[in-house]
């Protein structure tokens, strides 16, 4: 079913029925702090299956917005269960999904904990140059269709650490910022960095001088 920007796919606490499979498009989940702000916890590209939130409290624990024109695939839970019974191959293809997502969320919390400011916005660039290289989209150039100040939450930035990064990185020649279009320029080094690799060489380099 298709869906246009700002439109919701799920709210928090609704009663969970189904998983949702981004066909075209894509979606940001967020929850509610205490204090009402909006706090990110994913953003979904085709592909992806939403809604495994859901599973343990039988209800949905995030809000699901599209953040551009999407279209979705409805899998109602008892129906894929019943499939997925007389199909293993699907069932491990749901595992894999859960599997990934548990893992996302494993990668992202080590990278708020442990990684400075831009080695997280390196990671992010990178991580989604790879997953739109799994989707077989380019690798090189993609839209960005969330907002700085989208990233920045997601992140634990401000927009403006988020701003002068991305120029800071476009005058080093790793990217290119055209707007909303990111071009990779130097894939390789952007790991590295986002690892802090690059600055244990270089502090390296200066001890042994």
């Amino acid at each position: 079913r298709p869906l246009h920007k700002h439109d919701y796919l799920l709210r928090a606490n609704t009663p969970f029925r189904s998983l949702y499979a981004v066909r075209t498009g894509s979606f940001k989940s967020y929850v509610a702090t205490a204090d009402g702000q909006e706090q990110i916890v994913a953003f979904h590209l085709p592909g992806d299956l939403i809604g495994f939130d859901a599973l343990s409290s039988n209800s949905y624990t995030s809000n699901t917005v599209a953040l551009e024109t999407a279209m979705v695939c409805e899998l109602p839970y008892q129906t894929l269960n019943e499939v997925a019974e007389r199909f293993p191959k699907l069932r491990n293809q749901i595992m894999s999904h859960m599997s990934a997502e548990i893992e996302q969320n494993h990668q992202m919390m080590m990278l708020l904990n442990k990684r400075t400011a831009q080695e997280r916005l390196l990671h992010f660039l990178t991580h989604l140059a790879k997953r739109f290289t799994e989707r077989g989209y380019s690798s090189k150039e993609f839209n960005l269709t969330m907002t700085r100040n989208e990233i920045g939450n997601y992140l634990g930035l401000t927009v403006e650490t988020i701003s002068r990064l991305l120029t800071r990185f476009q005058k080093e020649q790793l990217i290119k910022v055209d707007g909303k279009l990111i071009s990779i320029l130097d894939f390789d080094a952007m790991v590295m960095r986002s690892q802090g690799k690059l600055e244990q060489d270089n502090r390296i380099q200066r001890m042994v001088v």
